[in-house]
């Protein structure tokens, strides 16, 4: 008598246990679904989000070929080259290779800042050129006034030893040319000036 109760008294417990797993096992299914649903907005292929991966990838600078070099007249909307003094590479490497293009940008305005601990003062036009496409020209006119005043701020830490030597001009230009691309990442994420040219240079 007493096992018959017994055996009533699993039966209940039994059911529950299986309603227990099911849930578990849809719970499952369900975190499963979730993540690999996530997977797929991430990467693109579901939710549009993959419209929006190339229209980032697109605003990403490109280089250039050389094959496709365009070349216009100096001071033509603020681009052509650099006229005197040789070129130096941005530290850090955000110039392309010899396959690659050159595009000019030059500063309307000439800079004018006083030398580190001294009575004299520097007078330089500046040009850069990047090996990438017009995206970075674009950039260096938006962010012009930041831009400038990178490169007042690294003139006023140059100090006359680099600006009567050609070596410490060179120094200059790298120095400038990093300047330049710390701007332009801390703007738009993306630097890429290759070379600064220095147009004019007067010491006084």
């Amino acid at each position: 008598m007493s096992d018959a109760k017994d055996d009533k008294a699993d039966a209940p417990k039994k059911k529950g246990g299986k309603k227990k797993w099911i849930l578990i096992g849809v719970g499952a299914l369900i975190l499963a679904g979730g993540g690999v649903g996530g997977g797929l907005y991430a990467t693109g292929m579901i939710g549009g989000s993959g419209d929006a991966h190339e229209e980032k990838k697109k605003d990403v600078p490109h280089l250039v070929p050389k094959s496709e070099q365009k070349y216009a007249g100096a001071g033509e909307g603020g681009e052509g080259g650099g006229e005197g003094g040789a070129s130096a590479s941005a530290e850090g490497g955000e110039g392309g290779t010899d396959a690659n293009a050159s595009s000019y940008y030059t500063f309307d305005k000439e800079f004018t800042s006083n030398l580190l601990d001294s009575v004299h003062f520097i007078q330089v036009g500046i040009a850069v050129s990047t090996p990438y496409d017009e995206k970075v020209i674009t950039n260096l006119k938006t962010h012009e006034i930041a831009v400038r005043s990178a490169i007042l701020m690294a003139l006023t830490e140059t100090d006359e030893e680099q600006v009567f030597t050609p070596a410490g001009k060179q120094q200059l230009q790298k120095r400038l040319a990093k300047a330049i691309n710390d701007t332009l990442k801390e703007k738009e994420g993306f630097g890429g000036v290759g070379n600064v040219y220095f147009t004019n240079f007067v010491v006084q």
